[in-house]
């Protein structure tokens, strides 16, 4: 019996209605061998740590074992804010859903694995660059804690693919709670397709949101925790300083998981306005607009569910995501300063630090790490990242006394050195700035993925000191500062 007989493999999307998706097969890369292998998830599923040729064979194409069922999903969705009808796996696979040993079932899907129905004039690849970029970027996600998809592995190649210029082209192995987008519901409710749209409602409560079946319009549920989800997700975002860059439509999951990493960003210096994105033109997604972004999806959301609920209702529903999104964001960057509770003054003296930030375009990751290490460091590591050293120790002065009224559950005063220690488990000595990912890109490129090894190690474990790996966490020089990338993969 082979592993592949043994794992728990159902195909509950590929047995819905044609309408929903394309049967084809993957067109297998020249030469490919493995970049990378995520041996803890693949633990999780059953999967070998060590992979080797039948696992490449499955998930390249050259030999498909008949547990793996490999469909592309026709979905629609707004790009830039306008409607494209013509969307759909144009370059992906889905090719199962696996259930892990904790009984969690995850979508598998093979990202450049050649043309589609849904292709449009592209050439259904990936290119190594972005397939590196999406795998080290959903671990560190995770890791960090933030809702996400994550990568099994990837996979290199022989085979050229022409972008700007000849690139190497590759693989990404992507794991999903789900592949379902919001595009879903728009391309169903846009071609009037109406039974189909109501069945793939019935199937989102059915596999993800059970508990809404009980409610007086479970359509309505779903939507109520598609919306909760989203802020949720976009709140971690703007908490972490993380731009995503291409915040389309047919880029947003319906269980508010960060998905489809493209041109995004962790922020270097503290810059509300950063654009990731080189095509963003006129920064429709830029980071501080992505709340506002995540509102305009889900009223498209809305918007194609109108058969389902009726639209008063749906815009209760979005009158209350605002309010959802600060809930969590307050909740998320409060831990991040070590605030206990809320008083009053706590919003101003927050806001007044991230505006000090923004005029010097201070370093977010840098600055939250140092003022977690307050407990055992001088407070000049922190004044040190300033130019402005009075203002900054001014607030300092302010940030301890509030500081002081700091007391746990039990009203018991919490010292110093439990606050900074729960602040070292929040806040991160390392993220995936874009400049250490080109290093590694460049070295992969070069056949060299020892560099990519060693990082993706550290960024699984982002709060650990990793003393060996000091350079990893220091500003980017220059020429590394705020890169903006291109959505070409």
């Amino acid at each position: 019996m082979s592993f592949w007989q043994q794992l728990k493999i159902s195909h509950r999307y590929a047995q819905l209605p044609a309408s929903f998706y394309t049967k084809i097969q993957p067109d297998p890369l020249t030469q490919c061998r493995w970049g990378s292998w995520n041996s803890s998830l693949a633990r999780s599923l059953g999967l070998p740590e060590t992979p080797d040729d039948t696992l490449l064979h499955a998930f390249s194409g050259v030999d498909i074992p008949p547990q793996l069922n490999p469909i592309a999903m026709k979905y629609a969705g707004h790009q830039f804010g306008v409607y494209n009808p013509d969307l759909g796996d144009g370059r992906g696979l889905l090719l199962g859903e696996i259930t892990d040993q904790q009984g969690r079932c995850f979508d598998m899907h093979i990202k450049g694995s050649g043309r589609t129905p849904y292709s449009r004039m592209g050439d259904g690849r990936a290119v190594l660059r972005s397939t590196i970029r999406e795998y080290l970027c959903s671990e560190a996600m995770h890791a960090l804690g933030g809702p996400t998809t994550r990568a099994l592995g990837f996979m290199t190649s022989d085979s050229p693919v022409f972008r700007e210029s000849a690139e190497t082209g590759a693989m990404l192995i992507r794991l999903a709670e789900t592949h379902i987008r919001f595009g879903h519901f728009e391309h169903f409710f846009y071609t009037g397709q109406l039974g189909e749209l109501r069945l793939l409602a019935d199937k989102v409560i059915e596999w993800y949101f059970p508990q809404v079946s009980a409610h007086d319009n479970a359509y309505l549920g779903m939507f109520e925790k598609i919306t909760f989800l989203t802020a949720e997700m976009i709140a971690f975002w703007q908490a972490y300083g993380f731009a995503h860059g291409v915040m389309n439509t047919d880029n947003m999951s319906v269980l508010g998981q960060t998905f489809d990493y493209g041109p995004f960003g962790f922020l270097d210096g503290y810059d509300p306005h950063f654009i990731c994105n080189h095509s963003d033109y006129q920064g429709r997604y830029a980071f501080d607009m992505q709340p506002g972004i995540g509102l305009w999806n889900l009223t498209a959301l809305a918007q194609a569910l109108t058969p389902l609920v009726e639209k008063p209702a749906l815009e209760q529903v979005l009158d209350n995501y605002e309010s959802l999104l600060n809930q969590a964001y307050s909740r998320l960057i409060r831990r991040r300063f070590g605030l206990y509770g809320q008083q009053d003054g706590d919003s101003e003296l927050c806001h007044d630090i991230l505006g000090l930030m923004a005029a010097e375009k201070v370093d977010y990751t840098l600055f939250f790490r140092q003022l977690s290490l307050l407990d055992n460091a001088s407070a000049d590591e922190v004044t040190g990242l300033f130019s402005d050293h009075l203002v900054v120790t001014s607030w300092l002065e302010q940030y301890q006394r509030r500081c002081d009224k700091n007391v746990d559950e039990t009203g018991t005063a919490v010292p110093a050195v439990s606050r900074c220690e729960q602040m070292r488990q929040v806040n991160p000595k390392f993220i995936l700035r874009n400049y250490l990912a080109q290093q590694v890109i460049d070295a992969a490129e070069q056949g060299d993925f020892s560099p990519l090894h060693q990082l993706a190690s550290v960024l699984r474990e982002p709060f650990d000191e990793h003393p060996e790996y000091e350079h990893y966490a220091l500003a980017p020089p220059e020429w590394g500062k705020g890169m903006v990338l291109t959505c070409s993969s």
